[in-house]
């Protein structure tokens, strides 16, 4: 038996910054988790994906990451995405510096 889906956003990094990625309703590329589409429907995030995956020019390493449902929006599930959302991890600039 299959697992159930969960609620997913789409995640990549930006092909030139490096910086993580989401990609909105509107098919921007946004730099916050909280302004991210969350899918909850798999074929859409299926469709969702393949159309995102496509665009080399923008991002890299494009993939469906799990997301739970908050007050203030959707939020990291796994501890590899709030790791990754949070910038380089060698030494402060970024988002380290500004927080």
């Amino acid at each position: 038996m299959s697992k159930a889906f969960t609620p997913k956003v789409i995640t990549a990094n930006a092909l030139l910054e490096g910086d993580v990625i989401y990609l909105a309703a509107d098919d921007s590329w946004v730099r916050t988790l909280t302004e991210a589409e969350v899918l909850t429907d798999e074929a859409v995030a299926q469709v969702r994906l393949l159309d995102a995956s496509s665009r080399h020019a923008e991002a890299v390493g494009v993939y469906l990451a799990d997301v739970s449902l908050g007050a203030e929006g959707p939020q990291t599930t796994h501890f590899r995405e709030a790791f990754r959302a949070t910038g380089p991890s060698n030494y402060p600039h970024g988002k380290q510096a500004e927080g």
